[in-house]
This record gives structure tokens, C-alpha cells and sequence, in this order.
């Protein structure tokens, strides 16, 4: 029998990271998932993390750090999360978050011996944040293959982004096929503790809208 690759999934208990895990495992690779405890403003997408990885059979390692020590970020510092739609980079953009989420994953997998790595980036429906775009992403993994001992003795180092080009629609449309529960996550900027979305914020309506879009009916449980 051939041995399943192993890969490093990026998840952070939100739709678009539970999808790619679940595109991961569809594709074979043996998942191995990674959540980090960056400060963010709850912890209720860190429990839908572990409920989805447990509901995937999958090892989930949860890494502390605290990016509130830097701030910046309405989902990071005392910044009120916009209520209302906005253009641009909103200020729920994290600095620097992606590429330090990928240098943590990159460890994890040279650690791990794996040459995959997924993240549920999507530049169609995003909000706007500038390390969700592909040009981001093919700079990342050159600098990968380059900075890594893996890479250096002629591994290939391979980011994976499944739904970087999906709209929010198709990406919900992708994982009710593969059996995705939607119920177990949480995508709100501003979730309550039992991990309720408020219904108001960007990733609410996009989450909202892609739901209608795909004909699904919105699992999500409101405050």
C-alpha cells in the first residue's frame, strides 16, 4: 500500500478553512490541522476548530500567539468592528497574519515531513485583505522552497489554496458534497461565547449571502 501523504491544513474554525480541510482529505492527504491563538476578539472559532477536526478525525494543534501584544486590527486591539459594508483594506484586516500563519505551518510541516500545506484563502469573496491574493500566495511558496531545509535538498514545498478563486456560493456548494456540517463553524468577527454570529459585520454578510446564493439553507445561529 502506498503511504498517504501527509499535509498541514490551516484551520481556524471558520466555512472557508473547514472546506479546504475537507478538500484536503478528499484529495487523500493524511491532515494534520493547525489553529492559532492569535488574541483574536473570541475564542468560539478556536472551539469550532476542535469540534470540526474531531468530527474529521483529524489531529488538531493549537499554537499561542498573541498578536494583541502588536494591534492593529479590529479583530486584535480596541477597534470597533465595522457594522457596515466597506471597501478597501477594512481595519479587520490583521497585519502580517497569513504569512506569519504559513511560517508557523511551514514549521509544523518541515517538523512533520510534509510537503503540503492548505489554507482557505479566496480572493473572489474576500474582504479585502491583501494576503489573500494569488501573487501573495506564489511569493510565499517560492520563499518557502527557498528558506526551508526541505526545500533547499530538493523537497517541493506546495501551498495549496482550493478556494481562491471559488465565489462564496461555490465554496458551500464544494463542501455540502463533501459533507461539510456548517453548523460547527463560525465565521463572525464578533461572535458571543457560545458562538453566535451578530448577523452585521462583512464576514457575516458574505457568509449570509454566499449561503442564499448557493440555494442552501443558513445554518448559522444568530445572537
Amino acid at each position: 500500500m502506498t503511504e498517504q501523504k501527509k499535509a498541514v491544513v490551516l484551520v481556524s474554525g471558520g466555512l472557508d478553512s473547514v472546506t479546504a480541510l475537507a478538500m484536503a482529505q478528499a484529495e487523500g492527504f493524511d491532515c494534520y490541522a493547525l489553529s492559532v491563538d492569535y488574541g483574536q476578539r473570541h475564542h468560539s472559532e478556536l472551539d469550532a476548530a476542535k469540534r470540526v477536526t474531531s468530527a474529521a478525525g483529524v489531529t488538531l494543534k493549537v499554537l499561542p500567539l498573541d498578536l494583541r501584544t502588536i494591534g492593529g486590527s479590529a479583530l486584535t486591539d480596541d477597534i470597533e468592528v465595522p457594522e457596515e459594508e466597506t471597501s478597501g483594506i477594512p481595519v479587520t484586516y490583521v497585519p502580517a497574519r497569513n504569512t506569519i500563519l504559513l511560517s508557523l505551518a511551514l514549521a509544523y510541516a518541515e517538523v512533520l515531513g510534509a510537503d503540503d500545506i492548505f489554507i482557505g484563502v479566496n480572493a473572489v469573496d474576500y474582504s479585502g485583505y491583501p494576503d489573500c491574493r494569488p501573487e501573495f500566495i506564489e511569493a510565499y511558496q517560492a520563499m518557502a522552497r527557498l528558506a526551508t531545509k526541505a526545500g533547499v535538498e530538493g523537497g517541493e514545498i506546495t501551498v495549496h489554496t482550493p478556494l481562491i478563486d471559488l465565489t462564496k456560493a461555490e465554496i458551500v456548494q464544494r463542501g455540502i458534497a463533501l459533507g461539510v456540517d456548517y453548523s460547527m463553524t463560525v465565521s463572525c468577527y464578533q461572535a458571543d461565547g457560545e458562538g453566535r454570529a451578530c448577523g452585521v459585520c462583512d464576514s457575516c454578510r458574505i457568509r449570509r449571502d454566499g449561503f442564499a446564493a448557493a440555494g442552501v439553507p443558513d445554518p448559522t445561529p444568530y445572537q
